[in-house]
């Protein structure tokens, strides 16, 4: 099945990473400049494309009224070690990824797009390390994201501490999946780990702080089978459309 909405690319020439860097923007058939969207930036870009099946997604719910105007923006990484240096706290290029994404994303996607200039239109969504690069992106820039999709992000001691040390985490919404077998995750650096409990952690924390904060454990394993599924939940659950 053919995809209905557009792909378009633009490339950013990034001061902070000293790089260019590839946006994919998936526009909904229905996409008119007369329209305001709601933007939602995915780290792994390629993989929600792909393995997620966003695009179809999209499809779907604009055409049948779920979701609201909603346009879904991809970045990739070039390979696994490109992909830690950027998404991981520890990673050499974490914290100007996190400027390129509010200083040069964003002010791009406003210029192209009908966008709504507001952090509460604006989602960040990643899995595993890039479901914790936007969160820790949302929790530096709260102004400029207000909501956080993340499936099994990546949560240790520096994750809880930022969360903990914000004050703007009150006025987010953010979507969380963590799954059951998730006790025992391979990393890239080839280390075993432990996902499911400090995630559990994160959420006892974030349950009482959140506006709104929607947890779900998912029957799974930190694979791209569950978080696929979990899209068709996560999507809805984030851009529904009130009137529908």
């Amino acid at each position: 099945m053919g995809r209905k909405g557009t792909m378009e690319e633009e490339s950013i020439n990034s001061i902070y990473l000293d790089e260019t860097m590839t946006v994919k923007i998936y526009k909904p058939s229905s996409f008119s400049p007369l329209y305001k969207y709601h933007i939602c930036i995915m780290q792994d870009g390629n993989d929600y494309l792909q393995l997620g099946r966003v695009a179809t997604l999209s499809d779907r719910y604009h055409e049948d009224g779920t979701i609201e105007n909603t346009i879904f923006v991809g970045i990739h990484y070039q390979d696994k070690h490109d992909r830690r240096n950027k998404y991981h706290p520890e990673g050499e290029q974490f914290v100007d990824y996190m400027k390129f994404l509010a200083n040069e994303v964003v002010p791009m996607l406003d210029e192209k797009l009908p966008t709504y200039h507001m952090g509460g239109c604006r989602a960040l969504m990643g899995d595993s390390l890039a479901g914790t690069m936007a969160l820790m992106t949302a929790v530096k820039y709260p102004n400029t994201f207000g909501k956080v999709i993340m499936q099994s992000p990546y949560v240790d001691d520096f994750v809880m501490e930022q969360v903990k040390d914000s004050t703007s985490v009150q006025s987010m919404e953010i979507y969380h999946t963590i799954g059951t077998e998730e006790t025992e995750v391979e990393t890239t650096n080839g280390a075993v780990q432990d996902f499911l409990t400090p995630n559990r952690k994160l959420k006892e924390f974030l349950q009482n702080q959140c506006s709104e904060y929607i947890y779900h454990e998912l029957d799974g394993n930190h694979t791209w089978k569950h978080w696929q599924k979990d899209l068709k939940r996560a999507i809805p659950t984030m851009f529904g459309n009130e009137s529908h």
